[in-house]
């Protein structure tokens, strides 16, 4: 069958138009007219069919089958809808009536091989890191991870990229090839998780006091949690302070202001601290050096330069 005569048959079988004398054409756009409205049709009826009812049922029986987890829903839709386009080309080509080139197993090869050399390793690799990464079952949907180059929630997992939104509600397309080659961190992986905030007090405050203060600060926080039990501790001796530190735990991190704990809790220490007369970040000593230049006006000497090196620890 002529691509002429393919046309005509799928326009009128769909009676979307009356018929059409492709005779009254200007010689040499005949075949042209009719191949271009064979793909179109071809390829529009597929896409439609496989988008409007096949993606649907594919996603809903998968969804139902991974309820926990989302990341193989999203790429379940990424991949199918990928694959509509193809099958969407493949009716095309066929309803233009050059079906008989997809069963030269020559010419497939030849395209093939053209496709992979054009996308080159990088987009390849970043294909299959994609794959890696949904079936990885510690790395899902609405994770809050980490990487070298930022950290944020993870939107969607693409051929290319996975789409990550930042703390300041900014998307961020990172590579797979970069998240599966380097250190991936999910800080906040688990159903609790522990919190560190660290103090500095002076040597000649209570430092007994300053720990048993910094429990009774963070248990006043009812999103804490009393049990791991909160702890103080001391973990260094600077040149003009203590260094103090504080932790508790938090249970569903993803669901609390983690920000917002943090900044509640020194504010109640700063004010517990002045209440009992702690000092919170003392100054700390400070080197001075440099040349002293001497001009004596009696004459007896001018222009000596001697060197200074001094400490101060008064914080002036």
């Amino acid at each position: 069958m002529s691509p002429p005569a393919t046309a005509l048959h799928f326009v009128g079988w769909f009676g979307q138009v009356g018929p059409i004398d492709l005779t009254a054409l200007p010689e040499g756009y005949e075949q042209l007219v009719g191949a271009a409205l064979g793909f179109g049709i071809g390829s529009t009826v597929i896409y439609l069919f496989g988008r409007l009812l096949l993606l649907p049922s594919i996603v809903r029986v998968v969804g139902s089958r991974n309820r926990n987890n989302p990341t193989i829903v999203s790429a379940t839709e990424t991949y199918a809808h990928a694959a509509i386009i193809l099958l969407a080309g493949v009716g095309g080509v066929v309803g233009a009536g050059y079906g008989e080139v997809l069963t030269d197993s020559a010419l497939i090869v030849a395209a093939v091989t053209l496709v992979f050399g054009v996308a080159g390793q990088e987009v390849i690799g970043s294909l299959i890191s994609g794959l890696f990464l949904v079936a990885d079952p510690d790395f899902n949907v609405g994770d809050w991870i980490a990487w070298s180059g930022g950290e944020g929630i993870v939107e969607a997992v693409d051929f290319r990229v996975t789409r990550v939104r930042t703390i300041n509600n900014e998307t961020v397309a990172v590579p797979n090839t970069e998240l599966t080659t380097n250190t991936l961190t999910r800080p906040y992986g688990r159903d609790r998780y522990r919190v560190t905030e660290r103090v500095a007090v002076a040597y000649d405050d209570d430092v007994e006091l300053a720990l048993k203060e910094l429990v009774e600060v963070i248990r006043t926080d009812d999103r804490i949690l009393a049990d791991p039990e909160p702890n103080s501790r001391i973990i260094e001796f600077g040149d003009s302070s203590i260094g103090l530190r504080a932790e508790f735990w938090l249970a569903d991190p993803m669901d609390v202001d983690l920000v917002d704990v943090r900044s509640s809790f020194r504010r109640r220490v700063k004010a517990r601290f002045d209440e009992v007369g702690l000092t919170l970040g003392p100054p700390s000593g400070r080197a001075v050096s440099g040349e002293l230049s001497v001009d004596v006006i009696d004459g007896r000497r001018t222009g000596e330069e001697t060197t200074c090196d001094t400490r101060r620890g008064d914080g002036n």
